[in-house]
């Protein structure tokens, strides 16, 4: 509990106050003197008040305060634009005639007049021993100098012969 000796009865306003208060919180006056003080001039005093912003500065201020809402206005606009080019150019290129004469898929993709040689090489044959395990085909390392394995044939495959 406070002591009578932190307060203060303020003389204008007859409320009991803080004894530290310069102002008091009821009424503003002066609690000793019980004068009004102005606490516009004050403010504007110690606050100096921001000069008015022309149209394009408090479009630009608006905009930095709300910066979330621009930014998504602006992605909507960008993508209600590619959506609406790609409306058009859909449109016209269903709708649009050309006066030129039609190419056949043949003639862009002949493969006829390919050089035989390239295709009558062979593909070798190669050979490697995997045991039946696929796992060894899959990490299968080719080393330098490396020497081919001896192939075997299965005894069934010797009967028949």
């Amino acid at each position: 509990m406070s002591s009578r000796v932190d307060k203060v009865t303020c003389v204008s306003c007859k409320h009991d106050i803080d004894a530290a208060a310069k102002l008091c919180p009821y009424c503003g006056a002066d609690p000793r003197s019980g004068e009004k003080v102005d606490t516009q001039a004050v403010m504007e005093e110690v606050f100096k008040p921001r000069a008015p912003l022309t149209r394009s500065e408090s479009v630009i201020e608006y905009a930095r305060q709300r910066q979330g809402v621009v930014v998504t206005f602006g992605a909507f606009a960008v993508i209600a634009l590619l959506v609406g080019l790609h409306a058009f150019v859909t449109h016209r290129n269903q709708t649009e005639v050309t006066a030129a004469s039609a190419i056949p898929l043949a003639e862009v993709t002949d493969v006829s007049s390919q050089n035989d040689a390239q295709q009558s090489t062979p593909m070798p044959d190669l050979q490697f021993k995997y045991e039946g395990h696929p796992q060894t085909m899959r990490t299968y390392v080719t080393e330098p100098g490396a020497v081919a394995p001896v192939t075997s044939q299965p005894a069934a495959v010797s009967a028949q012969r």
